[in-house]
């Protein structure tokens, strides 16, 4: 049987990003978005933000950028990123976040692959500008914002209104490259179909838990993921389409972010174990009420040492998973749980999305919560390939699935748990022990600031575990060594893991390295091991 003849003027409702401000139309139209600008707080109406998107797409066409064209923005966390979300794909051309925490060459990488025709740049980033700009490749406009008056200048004459078209939903929105811990960064682009099932996947995901647990129309959203990170987790998305009060914090800094927690009432982020360590560390937050606060927790395993501090305060804290690859929603952990073992799992499938645990030779493995295997993935948003590189995108979909380079398993209830990246795993004596279930004991221990676990050549097992840790204050090593190593042997003695976890050394460095969404660098870690057990360091 086919499909109803449509009516002559049926409207067939592309699925594109100015779709996403249809609700704002209404009761959302007084609703506030608040950006932190310094000294001051710039608050707009959803209302005055149509029309600066309106603006800024107008501005852009002035400055020669049409449909298909790239533009890059270098920016903090203001409400100019969330305008630059949604003009400029809006107008057809793609938005290219340009990721300013990686090293001046990886950048520059960056921008001559990513061939963006005018960059967006905050004053804070010119002088990384003007360090590579010699060596692009082609010709770009290079807008200078200052501290955010001359981007208001740059707009201000433009009319409020713009007729943004209709056109091909499956052509490309944004653009921004993976984090680059081995070789370099790779690009990954979403069409404006893939970022819209997105954002209607996060808000029915994350709204379909009861009691005020998960992220609906009641919160005040505030970003603590930089949005150059795979579209602020896609969240900036989803708290438009439902019409939210959003902050935006501008720079992160724990004094402002705690402030901006307490005045505006914000009750849900997300960010990664990096930055709420820095927000718990900060003198300020002890008397800062953060009860209300619910804080969804990604990019690196969430350690029982952090979720404790966080439970104390009142924290509603609960992990997710996904990756640069997967736009990045896949799975959330149960938001109405108070467990600190359910809170901190990796959780359940998301809304249509499609997730096996498999062997090398791709066979399921039982769904028995031990059994471990590969992760890989199907959903209607995950990125169909890294831009320019053939080899990596095939290896990427080998078997027409999604390789997620993830070990884990599934429980008996279809929820997922991560137990390692593949090229974590530690392999000594024939047996595989998980690095993250390593790091989750030792940072439980008194006087862990941070760690990570190590798998270092051994001439008789292949590898062996190493603990790499960061001292808390005062903290006195040899005490939390041997803290440490009784914690672990105590795990073996009752079995719960092999006799070859325990470790065999514990060492500790001032600082952790990590990459520049805050996970912990553990190539370069491994490297300053290797290179100081050498005597070269």
């Amino acid at each position: 049987m086919s499909l109803i003849p449509p009516a002559a003027e049926a409207y067939r409702y592309p699925l594109l990003i100015k779709q996403l401000l249809t609700g704002s139309n209404g009761a959302a139209a007084k609703q506030e978005i608040i950006s932190n600008t310094g000294d001051t707080h710039l608050r707009l109406s959803y209302a005055d933000f149509r029309q600066r998107i309106a603006q800024l797409a107008h501005t852009l066409r002035d400055n020669g950028i049409s449909a298909g064209m790239r533009v890059g923005v270098m920016d903090w966390d203001t409400h100019r990123y969330l305008e630059c979300f949604f003009a400029v794909p809006m107008m057809g051309a793609v938005l290219h976040t340009i990721n300013v925490r990686l090293s001046p060459a990886q950048v520059l990488y960056t921008i001559n692959h990513g061939e963006p025709d005018l960059i967006i740049v905050h004053q804070d980033f010119m002088p990384l500008i003007e360090e590579i700009q010699a060596e692009f490749e082609r010709d770009i406009s290079i807008i200078p914002i200052g501290d955010g008056a001359a981007y208001e200048d740059w707009i201000a004459d433009a009319p409020v209104s713009f007729d943004f078209p209709d056109f091909d939903e499956n052509l490309p929105a944004t653009l921004f490259y993976t984090t680059g811990t081995t070789g370099n960064p790779k690009g990954v682009s979403y069409s404006h179909r893939q970022l819209m099932l997105h954002t209607l996947g996060l808000v029915a995901g994350f709204g379909a838990f009861p009691d005020n647990a998960g992220f609906h129309r009641g919160d005040v959203y505030m970003p603590l993921t930089p949005l150059f990170h795979v579209h602020g987790w896609g969240f900036p998305y989803a708290a438009t389409m439902l019409g939210l009060r959003q902050v935006y914090p501008g720079r992160y800094t724990p004094d402002s972010i705690l402030r901006l927690i307490t005045t505006e009432g914000v009750t849900f982020s997300h960010c990664v174990p990096t930055i709420l360590a820095m927000l718990l560390d900060h003198r300020d937050c002890q008397q800062t009420n953060l009860s209300q606060w619910k804080v969804i927790i990604g990019g690196a395993a969430l350690a029982r040492g952090l979720q404790e501090r966080a439970a104390a305060l009142g924290i509603s804290l609960h992990a997710a998973y996904g990756m640069s690859e997967t736009c990045p929603f896949m799975t959330v952990a149960d938001l109405t749980s108070d467990d600190p073992d359910k809170q901190a799992q990796t959780g359940f499938p998301g809304p249509l999305v499609d997730i096996r645990v498999v062997t090398p030779d791709r066979q399921d493995v039982p769904h028995d919560g031990e059994t471990t295997g590969e992760v890989v993935a199907r959903a209607p948003w995950l990125t169909p390939g890294y831009l320019g590189n053939q080899q990596a995108s095939d290896e990427l979909w080998a078997g027409g699935y999604l390789h997620t380079g993830d070990v884990g398993y599934m429980r008996e209830d279809g929820s997922l748990q991560i137990t390692d990246r593949l090229k974590d795993v530690i392999k000594t004596g024939g047996e595989w022990i998980s690095s993250l279930v390593l790091e989750n004991i030792a940072s439980s221990c008194s006087g862990i600031e941070d760690v990570a676990a190590i798998g270092v050549p051994h001439a008789t097992w292949g590898e062996r575990p190493v603990l790499v840790a960061q001292l808390a204050k005062d903290a006195n090593p040899d005490r939390v060594r041997q803290d440490v190593i009784a914690e672990i042997q105590a795990r073996v003695d009752v079995g719960e893991l092999s006799k070859w976890a325990i470790p065999d050394e514990v060492c500790f460095v001032d600082q952790l390295p990590k990459t520049s969404v805050g996970k912990l660098d553990k190539k370069v870690i491994r490297k300053n091991l290797l290179a100081s057990s050498e005597g070269t360091v």
